[in-house]
């Protein structure tokens, strides 16, 4: 089965990542079938690039992306999407009392 899904270089204390179309039992910086895009850390804006034409090819001949490349593809699609650790959380609503009479 194929798995899209990130691939390590850089150096140490720098990570980027290479997306890519692998398959699942290769290890994380081995083998790999096609380069669909990049994704850097370091950077705070536009981190990222994907070639959507070739994720879409993938993900129709059945390949599944990982969690975070998943997240990467979302964001692409709808660029005013944020991460998900940019937004913070909202407090939650206290229950509304209901009126006894």
């Amino acid at each position: 089965m194929v798995k899209l899904r990130m691939r390590r270089t850089g150096c140490t204390n720098h990570a980027t990542y290479r997306i890519v179309a692998a398959d699942e039992r290769s290890p994380r910086d081995g083998k790999f079938i096609e380069i669909l895009g990049w994704y850097d850390t370091q950077i705070k804006e536009n981190n990222f690039q994907i070639d959507l034409a070739k994720v879409d090819k993938w993900l129709k001949n059945g390949a599944k992306p990982s969690t975070t490349v998943a997240s990467l593809i979302r964001r692409a699609k709808n660029p005013n999407i944020k991460p998900h650790h940019a937004t913070k959380a909202q407090p939650k609503e206290a229950p509304k009392a209901e009126a006894q009479a």
